[in-house]
């Protein structure tokens, strides 16, 4: 009875130390951040597409942000952080999708891109630059701009869910 006692505090002790010295942090939101890594920063995305909606720029940047910190620990710096983000917007087009009779469009699709670079200072090895690309449809019935202030939102946060989880969320 003894031996089992003994038996079991040291697997206690060695399973305690074993998850106490890991040197990455898990999160339920699928983040997987090396310890060491405190800070992040993004930098103004920059508006490089033909077609520009003026509020675009901040609005990217600022979700961006936004994500970032709900889903992380990390604190935001204005430069230089652990992780940093920097990019711009590449693509903001609207096309037809859905043709109907008479060659007309029953439904339209208002895409956006981005080309990202992601540059983690503590492991340069998961540094890579990327492009992204969301959209949502809408009914050729209603013009972009009664429907643009809807859709941009959706936009943003499916841009943001992709860049996040191929950043920290290795996927």
């Amino acid at each position: 009875m003894r031996r089992i006692t003994i038996f079991i505090t040291l697997s206690i002790v060695f399973v305690s130390f074993v998850f106490t010295s890991c040197k990455i942090k898990y999160s339920f939101t699928g983040a997987a951040i090396a310890a060491n890594v405190k800070t992040f920063s993004v930098s103004y995305f920059q508006n490089r597409a033909r077609l520009v909606n003026p509020n675009l720029s901040q609005q990217f940047t600022d979700g961006l942000q936004e994500k970032i910190i709900k889903q992380t620990s990390l604190s935001q710096i204005s430069e230089n952080g652990d992780l940093e983000y920097s990019g711009q917007i590449t693509d903001y087009d609207v096309k037809p999708m859905t043709i109907v009779s008479g060659d007309v469009a029953a439904q339209n699709r208002l895409t956006v891109g981005v080309k990202v670079k992601f540059t983690n200072n503590k492991d340069h090895t998961k540094d890579w630059e990327k492009s992204f690309s969301a959209y949502e449809d809408y009914e050729s019935s209603q013009s972009l701009n009664s429907v643009e202030s809807g859709l941009l939102p959706e936009i943003i946060k499916k841009l943001t869910e992709d860049i996040f989880n191929a950043s920290v969320a290795d996927w």
